[in-house]
């Protein structure tokens, strides 16, 4: 600082002069330290602006991270709630099908059981519009029973004869008796006697013997019928025989 900045300095002694330039070095100090603090506000000041610019950038940061987290929570639940729509129109689809396939069996099993209900009444119409089968035809051990047996069976064979041609040619031949055997005649004699009620030899028994008859000679059917066969083969019916054949 000037001398001359001190008012009546050059009047002063040497210690009055002393003690202004103290007073001027404590001012000047004084003036030093204001000056410092108010630096020193200035930069705290700056740096509370900084701070308070600083703050909004970390909350943006913040909100865009919580932002982006939800866009994220966001789009799995909607691929949740996408896959769970698909799955459940798949499980519709299934049940669906799964109901038309049942559907369509239980349509066959009622269409095959009314087929078979059908086919079971009608069985049962034809078995009951069907006449009852013929009792089997008996006939009685004798000569008549014996001979009109002979003729039903002469019938389905296609073997011509009657009633009364067969019985009289039996009364002639053995009288009837179904055991008659012949000894005495040519054919006796060589050695193939006639046999049965129509004294009918083995030979011509065997070559014309009717099946469904047995083959003992002296059955009274099989010998009429196989007898009938061999004279219709030669007189043309066993009705046209009226002696030895």
């Amino acid at each position: 600082m000037s001398k001359h900045a001190i008012p009546g300095y050059g009047r002063l002694n040497r210690t009055h002069k002393l003690s202004a330039a103290g007073v001027a070095a404590a001012g000047a100090a004084a003036l030093v330290f204001a000056v410092v603090p108010g630096s020193a506000d200035a930069k705290e000041g700056h740096d509370q602006a900084a701070v308070q610019n600083v703050k909004p950038v970390a909350f943006s940061a913040v909100d865009n991270a919580a932002k982006t987290q939800q866009d994220t929570i966001g789009k799995q639940a909607d691929a949740s709630a996408q896959q769970a729509e698909k799955d459940a129109a798949e499980a519709r689809k299934k049940a669906e099908d799964e109901a038309k396939a049942k559907q369509e069996a239980d349509a066959k099993a009622k269409a095959d059981q009314e087929r078979k209900d059908q086919e079971g009444a009608s069985r049962s119409a034809d078995r009951a519009a069907a006449p009852a089968p013929e009792p089997a035809k008996s006939y009685s051990n004798d000569l008549d029973g014996w001979i009109r047996e002979s003729l039903d069976i002469m019938q389905k064979q296609g073997i011509p004869g009657s009633y009364d041609g067969i019985y009289r040619n039996i009364m002639r031949e053995s009288t009837g008796n179904p055991q008659a055997v012949n000894g005495y005649d040519s054919n006796a004699q060589q050695g193939t006697p006639s046999k049965g009620l129509l004294q009918v030899i083995d030979p011509t028994f065997q070559a014309y013997h009717v099946d469904g008859t047995s083959w003992d000679i002296f059955d009274p059917v099989a010998n009429i019928t196989a007898a009938c066969k061999y004279a219709a083969a030669t007189y043309g019916s066993m009705d046209n025989v009226n002696s030895a054949y």
